[in-house]
């Protein structure tokens, strides 16, 4: 007989067992250069530097499409630059967030806007021979042979 006051169901687990903090697995520092997240981030800071060269590098025919372009490539070249810094100087290792969670949902994200500038800058250049009219006797294509060759490097 169990004494008075006692239960017979053992108490409640603790849930701090079952739900560690989360910790970083991604290195710090240099080392972050040997993962593929590393790798990666770098890949997004070159390609981004390429993109934001070549899209101001044309003439802008249409505003609004290669306004969104420039705006995701100068912004994910930035953010991905925080991003690499955060890794590189250790603040990884201060702020209390699951870095593996967060490198996921940063590429994934970076992924979906690269993916939405593309489809606006082919949209862009598929408007090649699209004329532009000035008046009625002449007519000039939307964009010249180069900035053409241009928008399809940007595009790539």
């Amino acid at each position: 007989m169990l004494p008075r006051g006692a239960s017979s169901m053992p108490p409640p687990p603790n849930p701090a067992a079952y739900f560690p903090p989360p910790r970083v697995t991604l290195p710090s520092g240099l080392e972050i250069l040997r993962t593929y997240s590393g790798a990666v981030i770098f890949l997004e800071i070159l390609f981004g530097t390429i993109v934001w060269i070549l899209v101001a590098s044309t003439q802008v025919p249409l505003p609004l499409l290669q306004g969104w372009v420039m705006f995701v490539a100068v912004t994910a070249w930035f953010l991905s630059v925080v991003f690499l810094c955060v890794f590189l100087f250790g603040y990884a290792n201060r702020i209390a967030v699951n870095w593996n969670q967060m490198d996921f949902l940063f590429h994934g994200i970076t992924f979906v806007f690269y993916f939405g500038a593309f489809l606006l800058q082919a949209a862009t250049t598929s408007l090649h021979y699209f004329p532009r009219k000035f008046n009625s006797t002449t007519q000039e294509k939307l964009l010249a042979d180069h900035e053409y060759n241009i928008s399809i490097a940007a595009s790539v």
